[in-house]
């Protein structure tokens, strides 16, 4: 067994957010929820002393000659040593050997694109048919892939974006604009993203929620994924009390960490509460969306499952191109 090790660049040359990239996505969402994927609870970490913490996710997935094992590090502290925030990386490891196939040196890029992915899943499913505008919250990089992944499965025509940092928010609308080839609008509250769009994203890291359940409307599609830890929150608990429809990526999960917990926490749902993982939705289980009016929501937090398939996808395509270096194991 010769491994492979591939740097950012390299991998960013391999994959991206597309259709390829989305349906790799759902079909691993399927096959978790038909229980074709082992998966464990989420590892995590803190290193206190560096302001660090590091999660650790893994699942193997049925049908796959590998799994992957990420690693996925936050030191916020970095950017004084010119390092990045996020040191992520995978590993992928054989299910016939348990050699080490490959060590993806992606500095969370592989999480980005298999998150942007999730929200196009989720918006395929549950986002209105036809609409003209979206809404995002949270301009760095996850509103992009976020927004790349909406417009793979929904056309558009206007974005309106927030964030709390202005400079940011003009770089992005510069940025889109171009990418998307839509109109995108900065906007200077929440509020007036959530009452103009028909679908909208929440990506921020906020510890206090800030999306209230008054601005809701019919036929609003939310997808929330800032609440990837206990104590981050971005929607009101009232929020997911007032939808017509739940989803989530991982229930269990989610009740533990996600918007889902915040709202269990608060008395306003509890575990005979219909919430659908979206796993159900896409292998034709239950159904997504099934009315223009109805007010749905999915939470996302992000599964080991997801890993495994965008690491396997991306090893596949850049050994097609042929990127990577091997190592001698001798």
């Amino acid at each position: 067994m010769t491994p492979v090790i591939l740097t950012e660049s390299e991998l960013r040359r391999a994959v991206g957010i597309d259709t390829e990239t989305v349906n790799t996505i759902e079909d691993v969402f399927s096959r978790l929820a038909e229980g074709k994927v082992a998966m464990p609870p989420i590892m995590h970490l803190e290193v206190p002393e560096y302001g660090g913490d590091v999660d650790i996710k893994s699942a193997y997935v049925q049908g796959l000659e590998s799994f992957a094992v990420k690693i996925g590090a936050g030191f916020f502290n970095n950017y004084r040593l010119g390092l990045p925030n996020s040191p992520a990386m995978m590993v992928v490891i054989s299910a016939k050997t348990g050699m080490a196939e490959a060590v993806l040196l992606d500095n969370a890029y592989l999480t980005d694109v298999r998150t942007g992915a999730a929200g196009a899943v989720a918006a395929r499913h549950l986002a209105p048919g036809n609409f003209t505008t979206a809404g995002q919250i949270g301009a760095g990089a996850q509103g992009r892939y976020q927004m790349s992944g909406l417009k793979t499965v929904r056309d558009f025509n206007r974005l309106l974006a927030y964030d709390v940092d202005r400079e940011r928010l003009q770089a992005y609308v510069e940025e889109m604009s171009e990418l998307l080839g839509v109109e995108v609008v900065a906007c200077t509250d929440v509020e007036s993203v959530i009452r103009q769009s028909s679908v909208v994203v929440t990506s921020t890291p906020a510890r206090e929620p800030y999306l209230k359940a008054d601005w809701l409307h019919p036929g609003l599609h939310i997808t929330c994924m800032g609440a990837d830890l206990p104590e981050k929150q971005e929607l009101e608990a009232e929020v997911l009390a007032r939808a017509d429809l739940l989803a989530c990526d991982r229930r269990s999960q989610c009740l533990k960490m996600g918007e889902l917990h915040h709202a269990t926490s608060a008395g306003l749902i509890d575990e005979n509460t219909d919430i659908i993982e979206l796993g159900q939705i896409t292998s034709g289980q239950r159904k997504g969306r099934s009315s223009d009016d109805q007010i749905t929501i999915c939470d996302l937090t992000g599964t080991g499952a997801q890993d495994t398939a965008i690491a396997v996808l991306s090893l596949k395509k850049a050994k097609k191109l042929g990127l990577g270096r091997a190592i001698d194991m001798g």
